[in-house]
Formats: C-alpha cells, sequence, structure tokens
C-alpha cells in the first residue's frame, strides 16, 4: 500500500472481537475488527487480474470474497486448543486463496508452510481431504500436540519454509497449503494493533 501507516491507525481505533471458534479452541487464535472498504475495493481491482494469471484462474470461474480483517494474535500459549497447535489449510478447493498484508515486523514471524509426514501430503484437496484428515485426528488422538504455537517441524510435519513478516507485505497463497502462523509469544501476542503481530486478512475463492 503507497500510505500503509493509515491502515495502522484505523486498527488501532478500531474496536476488535473474537474470531468465530476462539471460545471452542478452533480456528484464528485472536481478535479482528472489518477493515475499511475502500480498502476491500481497492485490494480486489489490484488482485484480482494478478490472482487470474499467477494462479491459472479460469476466467469463466466468478468470485467469492471473504470481509477483510485487521487481524491480531493474541490466546496465550497456554490456552491453545490441540487443532490451533498444528499447521492446517483454510479449504480443499481448487482457486481459493489467501491474502495476508503484514502491518507488522520480521520480529512477528511470518507464516510457515509444512508436508504431513504420514501422507506425504503439503496440499489438501478434494481427493485426499478424507484421507488425510482420518490420519491427522487420529494422530492428534494418541498424542496431543505440545502445548505451544507451531513452528519448526514434529514427528507429525516436516517444516518446509517460512515467509518471514515484513511491514507492507502482501503476499497471496493457495488457502489448500498446509500452514501456520509462526509466532513469538514473548512479544507477539498483544491486543494492541501498535505492538502486537497485526496482519490484515482475506480471503478470494473462484
Amino acid at each position: 500500500m503507497e500510505q500503509p501507516e493509515v491502515l495502522l491507525q484505523i486498527a488501532a481505533q478500531s474496536e476488535f472481537e473474537a474470531y468465530p471458534g476462539v471460545t471452542q479452541q478452533k480456528g484464528y487464535p485472536g481478535i479482528r475488527a472489518q477493515a475499511p472498504e475502500d480498502y476491500s475495493q481497492v485490494l480486489t481491482e489490484f488482485l484480482e487480474p494478478v490472482m487470474r494469471h499467477f494462479f491459472a484462474i479460469p476466467e469463466e470461474l466468478g468470485l467469492r470474497k471473504s470481509i477483510c480483517a485487521f487481524s491480531l494474535t493474541t490466546t496465550p500459549s497456554a490456552e491453545l486448543g490441540p487443532l490451533q497447535r498444528t499447521p492446517h489449510f483454510d479449504a480443499s478447493t481448487p482457486h481459493h486463496m489467501a491474502v495476508l498484508l503484514y502491518l507488522c515486523d520480521e520480529k512477528h514471524g511470518g507464516t510457515g508452510f509444512y508436508r504431513h509426514n504420514a501422507t506425504g501430503f503439503q496440499q489438501i484437496n478434494a481427493s485426499n481431504r478424507e484421507h488425510y484428515l482420518d490420519v491427522y485426528y487420529e494422530e492428534i488422538n494418541a498424542n496431543r500436540p505440545a502445548q505451544r504455537y507451531f513452528d519448526n517441524s514434529s514427528a507429525e510435519f516436516t517444516f518446509l519454509g517460512m515467509i518471514p513478516a515484513k511491514f507492507n507485505r502482501l503476499v497471496i497463497y493457495h488457502g489448500s497449503l498446509l500452514h501456520s502462523a509462526c509466532i513469538n509469544p514473548a512479544i507477539s501476542l498483544s491486543s494492541d494493533p501498535l505492538q502486537g503481530r497485526l496482519t490484515l486478512n482475506s480471503f478470494f475463492d473462484y
């Protein structure tokens, strides 16, 4: 963005609420506030041709888009549920795109990507979803994940790489990829948008 500081100030003045599923220890472990509508419009106009070109999205497919939300990771490690302590995927559809604008800097980690060791899957689609989830839940029930934010490899997942956080960096990736927010819990779990791990999250599906 040409003036990302403006978004930061808007976030600082916004009223945040818990993400759906937080009380059930599922989903994004933090709070959110709706971003300005003009940001959503500008983002869509800019990214539509970019995503269609670089991700080979057929022209005939229509766009469905989520709201754009400021997001702050705030849940203490000790309060994370099992599903929040492993890599996840957002959707198994082929053209579901996650768009993330970092409004924080490198000290707040980034976004990591993983391979599931037992199945070899890095990406979950309609053909492998049921098999992956069967194995995944069997593993979780047999061996609860460590009580921490996931970052490096474990017996179940291999760390493949990370996109580091950088202020005003925008990243796009398939929501079907196994991924996790890499968190620095010592400094990142703040509800203050000027201090915490602030991102602006959007999802596009075709």
